[in-house]
């Protein structure tokens, strides 16, 4: 055979860099309405093309289309959209209050809105979500207090985690949000644990893992897939794919796999991929698949294409490895605007209710977060007592613990 010369180490890159032009020509955007949807029950091997394709509801006119259309009355459209422009206000503010030293740090969730907010939705009081960071609209959605979020953001001495977690790492058993761990992919072998003691105690309720495309490169993600196929866990496993790992473009975590849903395939998975800007396509294909979940049919792992319009988080500058532009070019347009879109089409809201509503918003944010801020923020103001690090960690304390809260005199 010919030499052929030295072997060459391929290292994935993006489109583009810093001052190109954004380039989505390879995202291809399917025609809304055009996805069969298949039977609760159906096998996974007979829905192998969800995985591949982007499931739509929204046309570019604002109206829903096609067989997955339809999951959502009237009132509850009107709701999400505010759900989707009250997390974002919450966002604006958090992230202004970052900057003028009241927090440490903060991430936000500028474009991805309608994934979280619309899951929720599908969820009945009880189920769990193992959620990332990027999940808050889960709690929004919910009817989580904003003033405990923003206590918690705050570390103050309301801060119901005690000061004993990351800003923005909340946790709340009542409204089924299982606390963050800033150690991505532990979320997706929780879940489906917690999903299996749900089955083995013949209880109802099921649950959600939630890990963003670069996680699936983890081995956590991996254990998961095998254990909820293996047990047919009643769990719903979550890929947000908003493009960017941090830094690393999502081609780094995806490999040679043309999705990151049609790994499900693997492990006998059922895989679908909707598209994540579409408020009405991701409640109907989660309430899809919690009904397959709840039906002990199994897990179902869902992708969401969406993109993470701003920075990572706080301590992240995104100018530095892709476009100023790309969020504005992103083909799925933003989240809020399409399903506005979708109300005035419909007749049920304007431009001048949709500004009213804005204002309306952001009056209940600032003054929760005056409310917060009453109770102190990073710098100012009450603290929770140090005592509170040596609670909540065993359900009887240790002597050795009893020993160095005598020591520390508190």
């Amino acid at each position: 055979m010919p030499d052929k010369g030295p072997l060459q180490f391929h290292v994935p890159e993006p489109e583009v860099r810093p001052g190109d032009t954004p380039d989505f020509s390879k995202v291809v955007v399917p025609p809304a309405g055009e996805q069969p949807r298949p039977p609760v029950d159906a096998k996974p091997e007979d829905i192998r093309d969800l995985a591949y394709t982007i499931i739509r509801v929204l046309n570019d006119e604002g109206q829903a289309v096609g067989p997955w259309a339809g999951s959502l009355t009237d009132d509850e459209l009107a709701e999400g959209l505010r759900h989707m422009m009250t997390l974002r206000a919450f966002d604006a503010r958090m992230q202004l209050a970052q900057r003028q030293g009241k927090t440490s740090f903060y991430i936000q969730h500028l474009g991805e809105e309608a994934v979280s907010c619309a899951f929720r939705k599908a969820l009945k009081p009880g189920d769990m979500n193992f959620p990332t960071y990027r999940q808050a609209g889960l709690l929004i959605a919910g009817g989580y207090p904003m003033v405990q979020m923003m206590n918690q953001i705050y570390s103050n001495d309301q801060d119901p985690l005690k000061g004993r977690q990351l800003p923005i790492m909340y946790a709340s058993k009542e409204y089924g949000f299982f606390s963050i761990s800033g150690n991505l992919g532990t979320q997706y072998i929780q879940a489906v644990g917690w999903a299996m003691a749900s089955a083995i105690k013949n209880d109802t309720r099921i649950a959600a893992g939630w890990i963003g495309d670069g996680s699936t490169a983890e081995s956590d993600f991996h254990a998961a897939m095998v254990f909820a196929s293996t047990y047919r866990a009643p769990v719903v496993l979550n890929v947000v794919n908003n493009q960017w790992a941090i830094s690393t473009f999502q081609g780094i975590a995806r490999g040679g796999a043309a999705t990151f849903a049609a790994r499900g395939h693997g492990f006998g998975i059922p895989a679908l991929r909707v598209d994540g800007n579409d408020y009405l396509a991701v409640h109907a294909v989660a309430k899809w698949a919690v009904e397959r979940a709840r039906l002990n049919l199994g897990p179902t792992l869902i992708e969401y294409v969406t993109y993470r319009a701003g920075a990572h988080s706080t301590s992240d500058d995104p100018s530095a490895y892709r476009p100023k532009t790309d969020s504005v070019a992103w083909p799925l347009g933003d989240p809020l605007i399409r399903l506005k879109n979708h109300l005035i089409a419909k007749g049920l809201w304007s431009e001048d209710r949709h500004k009213q509503a804005e204002a309306e918003i952001l009056a209940v944010v600032i003054a929760a977060q005056k409310e917060a801020e009453a109770h102190g923020t990073l710098h100012q103001g009450g603290k929770p007592s140090a005592r509170d690090m040596f609670e909540g960690v065993y359900a009887e304390m240790p002597a050795h613990l009893r020993r160095q809260r005598q020591q520390a005199g508190i």
